[in-house]
């Protein structure tokens, strides 16, 4: 089996788990695919006034996003004894939810689902846009 076929047999597996959470991914989406701009679509958001911003331009600018089960601080010196089999507590507890992270910036908590033995998350709040700025500070 090609990659490229492992990859959309991935796609479907993931769709149909999320249409079991009611929810439907677009179907022209995949992983890694991106839309080009022009130079002339740019431009042409640029023409607009202050209260006509042109979102499509930045629809397709890809981010990072991160999962995070918690953190801890160590000092340099327990840093360096760690070694294989070492146990690091966290600062949370088992079943908290996740955080998920784009861009470093908190955006939704989340739990943990696997779908055809890789991990995804499944999100159970989402952060208002007003909490989030606030955050920021």
């Amino acid at each position: 089996m090609s990659e490229e076929e492992n990859q959309d047999g991935m796609a479907d597996e993931w769709a149909s788990a999320m249409e079991e959470q009611g929810e439907t991914p677009d179907a022209d989406s995949k992983e890694g695919d991106f839309q080009q701009v022009s130079a002339k679509a740019l431009d042409d958001s640029a023409d607009q006034g202050p209260g006509d911003v042109k979102l499509d331009v930045i629809l397709d600018i890809p981010v990072t996003i991160a999962m995070e089960i918690g953190r801890t601080k160590l000092s340099i010196r327990n840093l360096l004894q760690l070694n294989q089999g070492s146990v690091v507590e966290l600062d949370r507890l088992a079943g908290e939810p996740m955080d998920v992270l784009v861009n470093g910036t908190l955006v939704a908590h989340g739990e943990v689902v696997v779908v055809n033995e890789k991990f995804g998350i499944r999100l159970t709040d989402v952060i208002s846009p007003a909490d989030r700025i606030k955050n920021l500070r």
